[in-house]
C-alpha cells in the first residue's frame, strides 16, 4: 500500500486527507510541524508528501514552506511533493513547481483531481523505482557479463539486444555452424564476432567475407583458392582462400543467400567433410573451420523458388540467431547514437527526441552514418536539424509523463514482441499500471 506523508499544522486538514486516501487504499502518515515531517522522512517508506506553505497562525508569507521544501529537496530529491496553500497569489508556489516540486493544490482542495494528481504521481514514482531497481540489476547482470566474456565493445541497452546476445554466448561454446539473421545494417558482424572470440577457437583467425561484395566468378576462388591460371587474371601464382585462412578459427560469409549454385556445393562439401579442392586444381585440402554465417535474404523462400540448396541451408543452420531490427530495440538508440559522436560533441534534448521518433529503415549503419553526418556539420552541440530525420510518429516510443493510448500501447507492445515488462518500461509504466490500461482498452495480455 503507497505511503502518503501530509505535513500540516492543521490536523482537520490531515483527518481530511486520511479519510479521502484510506478509501483508495493509500496510508497516510501525519506531521505538523516541518521538523517531524522531516523526521519521518529520515524513516522512509514515504512514498509521497502533501505539505502545508505555513505553519504559524501570525503568517502568510510561505517562507516556512519554501524551507521545508527546499530541505526536502536536498535530502531526498526524487521524493515528489505538492504544495498545499490557501494563498490567494500563487508566485511562489508557482515558482516551486518550477524547481521542482510535483504540484500546488489550493485549500479548499477539489476531492476527485487532488486524488487523481496523486495517484499519477503515485504511478510515476512506482515506474521510476521499478526502472531504477531493474537498472541496477541490469548493470549487475552486463557488468558480470562483460567480465566473463569478451563482447567486443558491444554497445546496448535494451532487453532484446541482451536476449540475442546471451543466446550468441551460450551456442559460442559448441561447434554447431551458426546462421545470424537480420535485416541489413542490424549488426550481424559483431555477433558473428562475439561466437568467435568467447569460442573454443577464440586464439585462432576470425575471417570475414561479404558474398554479396563478389562478382560471382571470383566467388569461389575467394573461398577456397585458385591455382595458376585457373580464371581469366588468376596470374601465376597459386592464392590460397579464406578458408585456409580461417583454418583453426571462424570463417563469417555474410549475405551467403547470394552464394552461385557452384560455390554452394563446394561449401556443402567442405562443411560435410572439411575437405576442398582449390579452383582448378585437384589436391584435396583439409581445414578444421567453425562457419558462422548471415544473411537478410528468406533463405527458405529461396529454396522454395530453387535458388539456394536446402541441404546447404540446414548444414548452415545449425543454431539460428535472429537479430531485430534497431526499431525493435528502441532502448539500444540512444546509448549507440552517443557512441558514434566524436569527443566534444553532445546532442540537444530536440535531437534525441529525434533519434527515438526516427523509424531507422537502415538500423545500426544509419544510424552511425546520420551521427557522423550531424557531428561534422555541427558544433559542441547537435541539434535535430543536423540530424536530418524524417521523424515518423508511428515509430515513437513513448515518453514518461505523456499518457500512452490504445495506438502506443499496441506499437510498443509489437516492438516488445509481446513481453508486458519491456512494453511498460518503454512507455513509462510500471507493470500494473500498463494490466490496467490493457482493461481499459480490451487488449489481451498475451
Amino acid at each position: 500500500m503507497p505511503t502518503v506523508l501530509v505535513i500540516d499544522d492543521n490536523p482537520s486538514v490531515a483527518t481530511a486527507l486520511d479519510l479521502l486516501f484510506s478509501l483508495h487504499d493509500i496510508h497516510v502518515l501525519r506531521a505538523e510541524t516541518p521538523e517531524a515531517g522531516l523526521e519521518v522522512l529520515q524513516r522512509g517508506g514515504v512514498d509521497l508528501v502533501i505539505q502545508d506553505m505555513n505553519f504559524r497562525a501570525d503568517t502568510t508569507s510561505g517562507d516556512e514552506g519554501v524551507a521545508l521544501f527546499r530541505e526536502i529537496r536536498a535530502q531526498h530529491p526524487d521524493m515528489p511533493v505538492i504544495l498545499l496553500t490557501a494563498w490567494t497569489r500563487l508566485e511562489s508556489a508557482v515558482d516551486l513547481v518550477k524547481a521542482g516540486a510535483a504540484d500546488y493544490v489550493g485549500k479548499p482542495w477539489d476531492d476527485h483531481k487532488l486524488l487523481a494528481t496523486v495517484n499519477n504521481l503515485l504511478e510515476l514514482s512506482e515506474t521510476r523505482r521499478e526502472l531504477a531497481a531493474r537498472s541496477g540489476e541490469e548493470r549487475r547482470r552486463r557488468g558480470a557479463l562483460a567480465q566473463q566474456h569478451d563482447l567486443r565493445g558491444l554497445v546496448y541497452d535494451d532487453v532484446a539486444s541482451e536476449t540475442v546476445l546471451a543466446l550468441a554466448l551460450q551456442v559460442a561454446r559448441s561447434e554447431l555452424p551458426v546462421l545470424v539473421t537480420g535485416p541489413n545494417g542490424a549488426g550481424k558482424e559483431k555477433y558473428a564476432e562475439i561466437i568467435h572470440y568467447n569460442s573454443a577457437a577464440r586464439a585462432g583467425p576470425f575471417i570475414a567475407v561479404n558474398c554479396g561484395a563478389l562478382p560471382n566468378e571470383l566467388i569461389e576462388a575467394e573461398l577456397f583458392g585458385a591455382e595458376p591460371g585457373a580464371y581469366t587474371g588468376a596470374g601465376n601464382k597459386a592464392r590460397a582462400g579464406k578458408f585456409e585462412a580461417a583454418d583453426g578459427g571462424t570463417l563469417f560469409l555474410d549475405e551467403i543467400g547470394t552464394l552461385p549454385p557452384a560455390g554452394q556445393v563446394k561449401l556443402l562439401r567442405v562443411l560435410e567433410t572439411g575437405r576442398f579442392q582449390r579452383l582448378g586444381g585437384h589436391a584435396e585440402r583439409s581445414v578444421k573451420v567453425r562457419v558462422v554465417s548471415a544473411t537478410n535474404a528468406d533463405l527458405p523462400a529461396m529454396i522454395a523458388g530453387g535458388q539456394f540448396r536446402e541441404d546447404l541451408f540446414y548444414r548452415l543452420n545449425g543454431i539460428e540467431l535472429r537479430l531485430p531490427p534497431l526499431a525493435r530495440r528502441p532502448r539500444d538508440i540512444l546509448p549507440l547514437a552517443r557512441h558514434f559522436l566524436p569527443p566534444g560533441k553532445r546532442f540537444g534534448e530536440g535531437a534525441e527526441r529525434a533519434l527515438l521518433r526516427h523509424a531507422w529503415p537502415g538500423n545500426v549503419r544509419e544510424l552511425r552514418n546520420a551521427v557522423q553526418r550531424a557531428a561534422l556539420l555541427s558544433g559542441e552541440r547537435i541539434d535535430a536539424e543536423a540530424l536530418g530525420l524524417q521523424a515518423l510518429a508511428s515509430a515513437s516510443p513513448a515518453h514518461p509523463g505523456d499518457e500512452p493510448d490504445r495506438a502506443a500501447i499496441e506499437a510498443a507492445l509489437q516492438r516488445s514482441g509481446g513481453v508486458l515488462a519491456q512494453a511498460a518500461a518503454e512507455l513509462g509504466l510500471s507493470r500494473q499500471a500498463l494490466y490496467r490500461r490493457l482493461d481499459r482498452y480490451g487488449i489481451p495480455r498475451g
